[in-house]
């Protein structure tokens, strides 16, 4: 707490001329002293200080010396000197609430303590500037029976007139810094208007001497901040924007606000948060921005300057001018990196940025039903889109849902087919880009050398002009002169790595390199340095959205692409279901194949008829085999009521078993029998049902000679085996 005591005023007398002397106000008895009674002298007395801003303490010193001069006016109401404390911790701090200001809770605390008798501010908007603050006050003071005086007078908050006429004071004092705050904001806001407020300027601005904005002088600033903002456009997003910045060693050029350092071109490394402000900020399309920053009071947070911040979008500003700043862009380049970061936000309603996931249609794809995005799904059984907006919504089942390698190899297809016929096109463009980028690169390069060839001549000359018996300072500049040679050398090493990796001009392989790739874009596209995030933005760049709708729960599904000129083209993708009854073709594939049956076709040959059709299986194979066409089989007769048991018995004729059957029934395996049955041992025919059942004809002699024939192996298998075993009984044949 200090004390500053308010400088003392004196009159010169001067012939014919007639000096008055005013005594100060705060100087003047007391009419009021009536109120202040031995309880109130017996505690002490607090005088309140506060400026709202450092500006004020440091300028408006006869402000100041008026509050600390109310120390004598506790000393005339009655209250000795040793007992009249200063509070003034709260200086510079604005009074519009009561956090932050530990003078004011230190008050507080002291009234709640018993321990106050008066409390002593020049007027009453020194104590708070809000009625909710100020009413708090009044109320402790009415309970521990505190009076507060200011320059008007004195008042007692336990009397009705009193604490009306504070009241009325709190209120009027709320009002004036809101009616002082609107007066001050409208007369920025009319001066904004014609595009004259400009608190600092961004990276590669700085402010001219009549007060606007211009460019960068600096020729390598310039460079970078071109730069940035052509590398988005190709990269797509500011992490991988931020990625080739770091690569290529290219840092950001800053000019420090702060006093020490104000103006001072330094060089720092890229941050994503300062890539953000730049690409969002429209003085660079040569737009005027005011207003842009507002603050939440829901979201501030007491002591917090910077807390509760809220950004508005340009369109929103108060004050949006266009025309008024030197533009490093086009606005229609600026409208465009608006829309694209915008797309890249990780929302349900927006594109997303390009994934390192597999999916291709990420943030492309549209339901066709419902009309909403459909999201990507990688399990363990592969890529799936699924539409879940109903589910999430409304409770109900998901939309539909299909396989996503089937359509991702459509879309390539029909991209690759798109840019087949602009090969040409493709090399030469890529050729030129190439060097093109290779070319700022370079520039970017050479500007860093002829910065660091200017200060290693700097401390030079520096050096070469200091006194050679002044050492102390000669040593020093010798120094510095040798971190410039060094940083001189350290950075001709890079330059000539780079120039060794990435020589500006291309050479005549290089270009013959690049048409032969642009020639067989296939390969390209399928190589494994091609990123999954490179092939996403490739149809990004000419695929605008992917409706597909699944033909109820068929394999049938239609796809139409939305070019990026706006033209359509659909077509007919045939996906994975999980069953055959899902198939659109199910009626005339189970005809078919009761058709061949009939015919006396093996399942391997109906199988092979159905590959020849064109019938496909509901799996992700692609051709049907004898085991698919037995297994679906017997799925159709289980659905039509009839079991596989029925199946087998009917199919049995008289005096026939199963092979299995037989085995058991002889005490054999069925390895044995399927032995004699290719060994012709035995008269066996296959049955029409699914699993490939053999039929085996064993009457009762016919058994007692197979039990012979398998005693005769038993006991005597070194023997040849008598013919009237091996042959067959007269049956019926295969």
């Amino acid at each position: 707490m200090n004390r500053v005591d308010p400088p003392k005023q004196t009159a010169t007398s001067q012939p014919g001329v007639i000096v008055a002397t005013i005594a100060p106000r705060d100087d003047r008895p007391c009419s009021l002293s009536s109120k202040v009674r031995p309880t109130h002298l017996a505690r002490k007395a607090i005088v309140y200080i506060r400026q709202s801003t450092a500006y004020q303490v440091l300028n408006n010193r006869e402000s100041t010396d008026r509050q600390y001069a109310l120390d004598r006016r506790a000393v005339q109401l009655g209250w000795p000197a040793e007992c009249v404390v200063i509070v003034d911790e709260d200086q510079g701090l604005s009074g519009q609430t009561a956090a932050g200001r530990s003078g004011f809770a230190y008050l507080l605390s002291q009234v709640a303590l018993n321990q106050v008798g008066i409390i002593l501010g020049l007027e009453t908007s020194r104590l708070a500037r809000s009625n909710k603050d100020w009413h708090q006050l009044i109320d402790l003071c009415g309970i521990f029976q505190t009076l507060l005086a200011d320059q008007d007078g004195v008042y007692d908050p336990t009397n009705y007139n009193d604490r009306l006429l504070l009241g009325l004071k709190g209120t009027m004092s709320e009002a004036e810094i809101h009616l002082l705050r609107s007066r001050m904001y409208e007369g920025l806001l009319n001066k904004a208007r014609r595009g004259e407020v400009y608190s600092h300027a961004p990276i590669g601005y700085v402010k001219s001497p009549n007060g606007g904005l211009t460019l960068d002088p600096d020729e390598q600033v310039q460079g970078v901040v071109r730069l940035i903002f052509e590398q988005f456009e190709r990269q797509g997003t500011v992490c991988a924007l931020l990625r080739y910045l770091v690569r290529h060693q290219i840092l950001l050029p800053i000019r420090p606000i702060h006093r020490q350092l104000r103006g001072q071109l330094q060089w720092h490394r890229p941050s994503r948060t300062t890539l953000q402000n730049m690409l969002h900020h429209p003085i660079y399309a040569g737009y005027y921005r005011f207003g842009h920053r507002s603050v939440d009071p829901r979201k501030k947070v007491p002591g917090k300057r910077q807390s509760g911040r809220m950004f508005r979008a340009a369109k929103d500003c108060p004050v949006f001018l266009p025309d008024r700043c030197p533009a490093y862009i086009s606005k229609e380049q600026f409208q465009t990196n608006q829309t694209r970061l915008n797309d890249n936000r990780a929302r349900v309603e927006c594109l997303g940025a390009p994934g390192r996931g597999p999916a291709l249609l990420s943030g492309l794809l549209v339901c066709g039903r419902c009309g909403y995005r459909m999201v990507v799904n990688y399990a363990k059984w592969g890529l799936r889109y699924n539409c879940y907006y109903a589910l999430v919504h409304f409770g109900e089942p998901e939309c539909q849902s299909l396989s996503g390698q089937r359509l991702d190899a459509l879309v390539a297809d029909q991209v690759l087919a798109a840019l087949q016929p602009a090969a040409l096109e493709l090399h030469l463009a890529a050729a030129e880009d190439v060097e093109r980028q290779r070319q700022m690169l370079h520039r970017n390069w050479e500007q860093k050398l002829e910065r660091v060839r200017y200060e290693a001549e700097r401390a030079a000359r520096q050096y070469g002009e200091v006194e050679p018996e002044n050492r102390l300072v000669a040593r020093e500049l010798e120094r510095r002169w040798e971190e410039a040679l060094h940083e001189e050398v350290r950075l001709k090493q890079d330059y000539e790595q780079f120039c060794a990796e990435r020589p500006a001009k291309l050479s005549a392989a290089q270009r013959e390199q690049i048409r032969q790739l642009a020639q067989d874009i296939p390969r390209i596209w399928s190589a494994e340095t091609t990123t999954a995030a490179d092939r996403q933005r490739l149809i990004r760049m000419l695929v605008e959205r992917v409706m597909v709708e699944v033909q109820g729960q068929s394999e049938q599904v239609k796809v139409a692409i939305t070019w990026s000129g706006g033209s359509v083209t659909d077509h007919q993708l045939v996906r994975t279901v999980g069953s055959y009854v899902q198939l659109m073709d199910y009626s005339r594939l189970c005809a078919r194949i009761e058709e061949l049956r009939q015919q006396g076709k093996s399942m391997k040959e109906v199988a092979s008829c159905l590959n020849a059709e064109g019938f496909r299986p509901p799996k992700q194979v692609d051709r049907f085999t004898g085991g698919m066409v037995a297994g679906f089989l017997a799925r159709m007769y289980e659905k039509a009521g009839k079991s596989y048991n029925q199946q087998v018995a009917g199919a049995l004729k008289k005096g026939e078993w199963l092979l299995g059957a037989l085995a058991r029934h002889l005490g054999m395996s069925q390895a044995t029998l399927h032995h004699w049955r290719k060994a012709g041992w035995v008269r066996a025919r296959k049955l029409p049902v699914s699993g490939g059942l053999w039929a085996i004809w064993a009457t009762g002699e016919e058994r007692k000679r197979l039990s012979r024939l398998r005693r005769h192996q038993l006991t005597k298998p070194n023997q040849e085996i008598p013919q009237e075993l091996t042959t067959p009984g007269r049956g019926k044949k295969n």
